[in-house]
């Protein structure tokens, strides 16, 4: 009568060949059609458990890296539906801001909404092999600018805003409404952010006829152009039809629609002024952006230059204030907190920097003080920017 073994049987079989008849591991293992290394492992487990550990076994694994936890399943998800628009990499920024012990990766992220159905996987998109990111190594030395509509009042009229972002940090210095894109509501919007933030070395536009007369009748000088001139700015033209030159600013009109607009309608012209400047406040001094390695734009804005550290050796001991860097414009003249200064058209092109109190401006290069000069009050500023427009116009 055959008799069917079962298969701890028939390993202790095989362990008790060679433990007890002294037969080779090569020989029980050509008896037993396995491998020597079976062999080995069984006699192993025999020795560690006795028979027992010559049963079958689960192999699944102890633990998974890459499984996250139902706590934090849960909470990727609540961060998900609260804001539609963050994708994992946000979330993992998000997450990390809380100092979670045990931090998923961005897949893991990815493969938790995809699970909850919070994620589209068909909308993702590889980026191109050959896409390369490029930005200015500084803050100041670009910005880019443009016009964007879309911005409608509860009475149905719509509202056009001047935008323009620093191409090195992301950071927004103009985002100004105005009923009808025309260059003299243009340029008082532009002069005003040359007062706030300073003059930079090159500003990048398309081909808008509030932006360049290249395209006019005779090639005339357009009212921003000539801002530009007079201020020592160099202005740069993307080629026609060519959106993706100024991309940094478009990728801006995207956040600014998707987060701000979202088919919102506003009051007034105050009302939406108003709102428009609390979500430009929040993606300036909050918001991480992900083109830079989700850094805060306000960070990269203001970052000092490296001679700021023996500016402040010479500095007064008892001078407190903000620290900014400023390069002076071809005309000699820098600008900060809504005031101009002249150092002199014989330092144009210098890196300077700027130590801003509540009555003071001290203007240093390198470890030389250059100027000082006393703070206006920004109201008389503004009505001085106010009348130089009217005359240019």
């Amino acid at each position: 009568m055959i008799t069917e073994l079962s298969v701890m049987e028939q390993r202790y079989q095989a362990v008790s060949a060679v433990i007890h008849d002294g037969l080779s591991v090569v020989e029980v293992a050509n008896r037993f059609g396995v491998s020597r290394q079976t062999i080995h492992s069984w006699l192993l487990k025999y020795e560690k458990s006795g028979l027992p550990g010559l049963t079958n076994h689960s192999h699944k694994p102890r633990s998974c890296s890459h499984q996250i936890s139902a706590e934090i399943d849960v909470l990727i998800c609540e961060m998900r539906r609260r804001n539609p628009i963050w994708g994992p990499k946000r979330i993992e920024y998000e997450l990390a801001k809380k100092k979670i012990t045990e931090m998923p990766s961005q897949s893991a992220i990815y493969r938790a909404l995809k699970r909850s159905d919070l994620i589209d996987p068909h909308a993702r998109k590889r980026r191109d092999e050959k896409f390369k990111r490029w930005e200015r190594a500084a803050p100041m030395e670009l910005w880019q600018f443009d016009v964007v509509g879309g911005i409608y009042l509860s009475d149905g009229s719509e509202l056009k805003c001047l935008t323009g972002v620093d191409d090195h940090s992301r950071y927004c210095v103009s985002a100004g409404l105005m009923h009808r894109a025309n260059s003299k509501s243009v340029c008082d919007h532009f002069l005003r952010s040359l007062g706030r933030y300073g003059i930079p070395q090159e500003i990048l536009t398309d081909n808008g006829k509030v932006f360049t007369g290249r395209f006019g009748y005779k090639d005339t000088e357009v009212l921003f152009d000539k801002i530009c001139r007079e201020n020592g700015i160099e202005h740069l033209l993307t080629a026609p039809r060519s959106p993706t030159t100024t991309g940094k600013i478009e990728r801006f009109h995207r956040s600014l629609r998707t987060e701000f607009l979202m088919e919102t309608k506003f009051e007034n012209f105050d009302h939406a002024q108003s709102e428009l400047d609390r979500f430009v406040a929040s993606y300036n001094n909050d918001r991480p952006h992900q083109g830079i390695d989700m850094a805060i734009p306000k960070d990269r804005f203001l970052i000092p230059s490296p001679t700021i550290s023996s500016a402040r050796s010479n500095a007064e001991p008892s001078s407190t204030g903000t620290w900014v860097a400023r390069r002076i414009g071809a005309n000699g003249v820098i600008s900060i907190a809504w005031q101009q200064i002249s150092i002199g058209k014989h330092k144009a092109g210098l890196d300077v920097d700027v130590l801003v109190t509540d009555s003071m401006v001290h203007i240093y290069y390198k470890e030389e003080l250059l100027k000082t000069a006393l703070r206006s009050n920004s109201k008389e500023v503004r009505k001085k920017h106010a009348s130089v427009l009217k005359k240019t116009s």
